[in-house]
């Protein structure tokens, strides 16, 4: 068990090390323009990445061409922009410096990390024993989850937050991309 909870730290900063560095270029190209959208639009841009990869397994079709790996990566960077949207209340400008954005993606993605550790343990890596299609079922519930608490303005009587829920998010895509590379590596 503890050999695989080293594995999976190894494997998880691996998988955020690549999403940063998409997040990273994207910046360099589009600034931070993600700034304009509320945490809900962001919510909606999880949905379509999630709705995406489902359809994908599914069908078995991807008329696109774009990988699920991307897709899933794309979750990732939108779980962050949205937890930044959300937590960084007293941030007023639209657009950053790049060191900032790459500082603020940092806090959360460590912050993910930590809470992945923690629920890890105490779950006994039982996201090892999913399938990459519940991971996404899960991650569409969440969506559907967050999307009934932004109707209700932000309120809950009993249930964690919208940010929790972006926490969970992140950590299952991260699970499905590092399920994904497991099962590339057994077919070669």
């Amino acid at each position: 068990m503890e050999q695989n909870m080293i594995e999976t730290k190894i494997a998880y900063q691996k998988i955020i090390e690549g999403c940063r560095d998409v997040f990273c270029k994207k910046t360099r190209d589009y600034g931070t323009a993600w700034r304009i959208l509320r945490p809900s639009s962001l919510t909606d841009q999880i949905f379509i990445k999630a709705q995406r990869i489902r359809t994908i397994q599914e069908t078995g079709e991807n008329k696109v061409g774009e990988s699920i790996d991307g897709e899933f990566v794309a979750i990732i960077n939108y779980c962050i922009m949205a937890l930044i949207q959300l937590k960084e209340t007293t941030l007023i400008e639209m657009e950053l410096p790049e060191m900032k954005a790459v500082e603020l993606y940092d806090r959360y993605a460590n912050e993910a990390f930590e809470l992945m550790e923690k629920k890890n343990h105490d779950y006994g890596e039982a996201w090892r024993d999913m399938r990459v299609t519940s991971l996404t079922d899960l991650i569409l519930m969440k969506i559907l989850r967050v999307k009934q608490i932004e109707d209700n303005d932000g309120s809950t009587i009993i249930s964690e937050g919208i940010d929790a829920n972006y926490f969970d998010m992140l950590n299952y895509a991260v699970f499905s991309l590092i399920l994904l590379s497991e099962q590339k590596s057994k077919q070669s």
